[in-house]
């Protein structure tokens, strides 16, 4: 078997593993990258950007399918129609742009590319399979763990036939007629939103009382109104039981014990995802873990000297740019610099519609830790720029410290609210109290307006409401 030697080997090539060897790669250090399937991981490939794509897709289709009839803009256009074989290969092209520049800036990088399914020997030996080619050994002083998540199964609804994952579901070439969506969470619903859009008949079925429930009940309230004005329907506090013997109908369960059949040709998939801790030898190893994740200390250090693990193998928050802040850093770590994993805010984002972001605490979360908060809101009913594009609803609101004023946390809702996160984040991370966001002079007229009317109200003093 053919050895090879490297100061870094990383194990995934998705967003915190590709980061990090990148700027391992940067900084001088040898390294060498094994993926098994494609670069830029679940997020790049079958995750983030072909699901935000169809999003895109479907709001397109949806807005021209509004303007077939009477509408307040005036615009009048026939019948719309989508080609969906089209969509996927202009969706697939995106992809192919993204993960092209991975590999383009991995080479610029130095860094070794190995294609293959690795196997775990040791702290410092990796087997790998190679997709072409000769088995191969890889050494090492540093093995990064960056091998993701994968989506939770449900046994009494096996993948397979019309049930279906994300990545399924974000890969069709035609049209369900009948789509049920098994949990409510961001995934399920970005994708219920997005077909219900392209004209297909959705049902969410959820086993809680209410949509994403990992989020407070008044920022999800604009997100539940547009549900109902599209006509999803949904079966909270329901369980999924399985498809009936034709196959074509999801059983579901109430919590009154009621059973009943919903006509399902797809049934997606979508309660979550737990780290990937299978299939590639961790047990070996015999880490620390924290549940079903990897423990880690705040440098991303595992339980075992130089093996370090970042993303989603180690729990939540299972975003694609918290793992790539921590690569980033144990790339630094591994090259001397002091560097540690202590963000005051890591941004979380529904592309739901409307969007919804959270950054730093929420009430609810500040109470908890006995903080004495003020919180204040802005509507976006108020806000000129989002009433010039029909993005009205939903709002802004911010938690700050009521002795300092020390800004702690961001929520919004609505349109387009996703690239208010960046300035969510500066606001926390900086250190701002609510005179320094009220005294930013805003662009006018941008949903950014709210951010700053929100400060100025919690200071009592905001001047468009």
């Amino acid at each position: 078997m053919k050895t090879l030697n490297k100061t870094l080997l990383v194990i995934g090539g998705g967003p915190g593993g590709y980061v990090a060897a990148i700027r391992a790669g940067q900084l001088g250090i040898p390294t060498v990258l094994v993926e098994g399937e494609a670069l830029g991981g679940t997020c790049l490939n079958v995750g983030c950007i072909p699901s935000k794509a169809l999003i895109h897709l479907a709001g397109e289709f949806e807005r021209a399918c509004r303007f077939t009839s009477s509408n307040p803009l005036g615009i009048r256009v026939q019948e719309p129609a989508v080609d969906l074989g089209q969509a996927q290969r202009w969706k697939d092209g995106v992809v192919g742009k993204l993960t092209g520049g991975v590999g383009a800036l991995l080479r610029k990088a130095g860094v070794q590319v190995v294609k293959g399914r690795a196997t775990i020997v040791d702290g410092k030996t990796v087997d790998v399979a190679p997709h072409e080619g000769e088995p191969l050994r890889i050494a090492c002083e540093h093995l990064l763990l960056a091998t993701g998540s994968v989506a939770v199964d449900l046994p009494n609804l096996p993948v397979g036939g019309p049930v279906i994952t994300s990545t399924e579901a974000l890969a069709l070439t035609e049209k369900p007629q009948h789509l049920v969506v098994v949990g409510a969470g961001y995934i399920g619903l970005e994708l219920g939103f997005a077909w219900r859009k392209l004209g297909v008949d959705v049902a969410v079925v959820e086993a809680t009382g209410r949509i994403l429930p990992g989020y407070d009940e008044e920022l999800t309230q604009p997100v539940l109104a547009s549900l109902r004005r599209l006509g999803i329907t949904l079966h909270l506090n329901c369980k999924a039981e399985g498809l009936t013997d034709t196959g074509n109908g999801l059983r579901v369960r109430s919590s009154q014990a009621d059973e009943y059949v919903l006509p399902a040709d797809k049934v997606l998939v979508a309660v979550g995802r737990v780290p990937r801790t299978a299939g590639f030898g961790l047990e070996s190893l015999q880490l620390d873990m924290a549940g079903r994740a990897v423990r880690t200390d705040e440098q991303c250090r595992t339980s075992m000297r130089n093996v370090w693990a970042i993303g989603d193998l180690t729990g939540e928050p299972m975003l694609a740019h918290r793992a790539m802040a921590q690569g980033e850093m144990v790339a630094e770590i591994v090259a001397g610099r002091r560097r540690r994993f202590a963000p005051m805010a890591v941004p979380a984002v529904c592309f739901t519609d409307p969007e919804l972001v959270v950054a730093g605490l929420s009430p609810d979360e500040a109470e908890a830790r006995g903080m004495d908060v003020q919180v204040a809101s802005f509507p976006f009913a108020a806000n000129g720029r989002a009433l010039s594009v029909e993005g009205s609803e939903g709002f802004v609101r911010v938690v700050a410290r009521k002795d300092t004023h020390q800004v702690l946390g961001w929520q919004a809702v609505g349109q387009g609210v996703s690239e208010l996160s960046t300035a969510f984040c500066y606001a926390i991370e900086m250190g701002a109290r609510l005179e320094d966001v009220a005294g930013i002079i805003h662009a006018h007229p941008t949903l950014g307006e709210a951010v700053q009317e929100s400060a100025l109200r919690a200071l009592g003093h905001a001047l468009h409401i």
